[in-house]
């Protein structure tokens, strides 16, 4: 629960470090449900500093109940994944926004992730 608290900590600052009186009026983060059942993670880049760093797709099927998409298009990290892979889809966005490599993601993350 501790390392929960820490993620959403976490995002939390990533949001208002980026809130400079313009940026959240057209930008923000989404968190939603999905019906098949999971979750949907969409988080704007613009205007930030992830805005120009690579991000390599990590798409992991291992059936209906262990997946996850995350991928960055238009300018926007998207996340999906199952029902227990909230947590991991902010914690692969937050490794991303921290990491400062040119580019991120992809098979570096293995068949796997819990």
């Amino acid at each position: 629960m501790e390392e929960q608290m820490d993620i959403v900590g976490k995002i939390q600052n990533w949001y208002k470090n980026n809130c400079d009186g313009n940026w959240e009026h057209s930008y923000g983060i989404k968190i939603e449900t999905l019906d098949n059942p999971g979750w949907h993670v969409e988080i704007d880049l613009n205007n930030t500093k992830c805005a120009d760093k690579n991000f390599r797709e990590i798409n992991i099927d291992n059936g209906d109940n262990d997946w996850i998409v995350c991928e960055v298009s238009g300018n926007k990290f998207s996340g999906g994944g199952d029902p227990e892979k909230l947590e991991t889809i902010l914690r692969i966005f937050l490794d991303f926004s921290e990491n400062t490599k040119k580019e991120f993601g992809g098979a570096e993350f293995g068949g796997h992730i819990t």
